[in-house]
């Protein structure tokens, strides 16, 4: 097998394994849901740059769609992940592409998670939560009721992203961090394998 169709396979088999992986979610906080379908992205970003890892997301979401919750509301919950995903595994790769140690894959972890907190804010402040609300017809009040279940003391839009979205991409970010910390090096030979 060439090279190249062997990294297109591997970018396939981790895509296959994404879509998998976001079927399994587990409620957090409010509306937010926990998963590690952006870990196989990790792995192949790692493994032959952000690129492959950017591709994984991407063909992860694109295979999930036909099954996807938010298709009534144009897909919004999709969106919502191309972006927090992608925020934290091209960073995470690029910092660990110039450099192959333990340390810069800790950076760049560390780095991704930071990115995948900050997009996540932004993008839920202005793009989903308004998105949410405009095609499920959902009042305000309905989302910030949600989040007062945690905090009762959110009465917008900015304290709901500071109080739970941007913590919960934390924890994603970290839990991401730690099964990749975890399984990495027991999956490299897997990955870095040479074509017969």
């Amino acid at each position: 097998m060439r090279p190249q169709t062997w990294k297109m396979t591997r970018i396939a088999l981790l895509s296959a394994i994404g879509c998998i992986l976001y079927f399994l979610e587990i409620p957090v906080v409010a509306f937010y849901r926990l998963d590690v379908s952006a870990f196989p992205a990790l792995l192949a970003g790692f493994s032959m740059g952000p690129l492959a890892g950017f591709l994984v997301v991407l063909l992860k979401i694109l295979l999930h769609l036909p099954f996807s919750t938010t298709a009534g509301a144009m897909y919004i919950g999709d969106i919502a992940d191309l972006l927090m995903s992608s925020a934290f595994v091209v960073p995470a790769c690029i910092l660990y592409a110039r450099n192959k140690t333990l340390r810069s894959a800790l950076v760049g972890m560390g780095v991704g998670v930071l990115c995948i907190a900050i997009v996540g804010g932004l993008a839920n402040y202005f793009i989903l939560i308004p998105g949410y609300m405009k095609l499920m017809n959902l009042p305000e009040a309905a989302i910030l009721g949600m989040g007062q279940q945690v905090f009762p003391s959110i009465d917008s839009f900015e304290k709901l992203v500071l109080y739970i979205t941007m913590p919960f991409n934390v924890l994603k970010g970290l839990v991401l961090s730690g099964v990749t910390l975890l399984t990495y090096k027991r999956l490299s030979p897997l990955l870095h394998q040479r074509p017969r």
